[in-house]
């Protein structure tokens, strides 16, 4: 298991810097087959950049209000609080605010930009179904995903998402509008023609791209934020049974959906089974996590 958490390190760099490196060749690309040269590039970084920057600083809030979630008082679920505070304590960042879903299914995710401005919640269900070390595995696997700066990670790829949606559907509009028009740098002939048509072909497929990098940078993130959490605990079993319970459940959850999936410990959408899912999924198998649990 700790040399898993050592290869999904390096793999998460991995990808980010390909994802970088992928941002990068779009816009030459974009810049050598338009005649809106390098300019454009830097403005679709530039709005992506600052939406991005205005969802970094008001994300959490967004996140609670979409999800129903209400702040907790130490007096409502004071097993839950200091759960919460030992753990924090012993990971070394300040404790998170707590917030409770009235929600049936079991369930839980972490928010906030820093480890200074963070929340954590969790459904009634949870609360309910989980006996105390289970969920102590649950609190301690997003406790990690916040002392990791995973919220860090995913906003920097949500930049590169949006860059490279914006560069895409401008190379698009371009060649439907007739503006598509090689610059001269790019040269002519046969080289003109090629270059033409992989930028045809990577405005299609570059979203997609972009997502699928996306959803393994988040998958890696999973696997680490599990094994710092038992590591925090010291007993991996605990979230691996809480794994078992909260994948078990076919309740789905009410205030998920697609753009807030990714956040929760376990898919709250239920999706159904299948290599094409699996491919877009936003969580690595719970099979595959419980496995590495008890192997630790």
């Amino acid at each position: 298991m700790w040399e898993q958490i050592s290869s999904n390190k390096w793999k998460s760099g991995l990808l980010v810097f390909f994802f970088v490196a992928f941002v990068i060749f779009l816009g030459w690309l974009f810049g050598e087959t338009t005649v809106w040269g390098p300019y454009a590039t830097v403005l679709a970084v530039v709005v992506a950049s600052v939406g991005a920057l205005v969802s970094w600083y008001n994300s959490d809030k967004m996140v609670l209000a979409i999800s129903r979630a209400r702040p907790v008082k130490h007096e409502e679920f004071p097993h839950l609080d200091n759960a919460v505070e030992g753990l924090a304590i012993a990971a070394g960042i300040p404790k998170p605010a707590l917030y409770v879903i009235e929600d049936s299914a079991p369930n839980a995710f972490a928010t906030g930009r820093n480890p200074e401005h963070a929340a954590i919640a969790v459904t009634t269900g949870l609360l309910q179904k989980l006996n105390r070390v289970e969920l102590e595995g649950v609190i301690a696997h997003e406790l990690s995903h916040i002392a990791d700066y995973d919220t860090l990670l995913m906003t920097i790829t949500v930049i590169l998402v949006g860059t490279v949606a914006l560069v895409s559907d401008w190379m698009l509009r371009s060649f439907l509008w007739g503006g598509g028009r090689r610059r001269k740098s790019s040269g002519g002939g046969q080289a003109g023609a090629i270059i033409m048509i992989v930028a045809i072909v990577l405005a299609v497929l570059s979203p997609l791209i972009a997502l699928l990098i996306r959803l393994a940078i988040s998958r890696k993130r999973e696997f680490l934020a599990d094994a710092n959490g038992a590591r925090l605990t010291r007993y991996p079993e605990g979230l691996a049974s809480a794994l078992e319970k909260i994948s078990s459940d076919r309740e789905p959850l009410e205030v998920a959906n697609k753009a807030t999936a990714h956040l929760y410990i376990e898919n709250p959408l239920k999706d159904v089974k299948g290599n094409f899912n699996k491919m877009f999924a936003t969580h690595p198998p719970v099979d595959q996590r419980i496995e590495a649990l008890r192997a630790m």
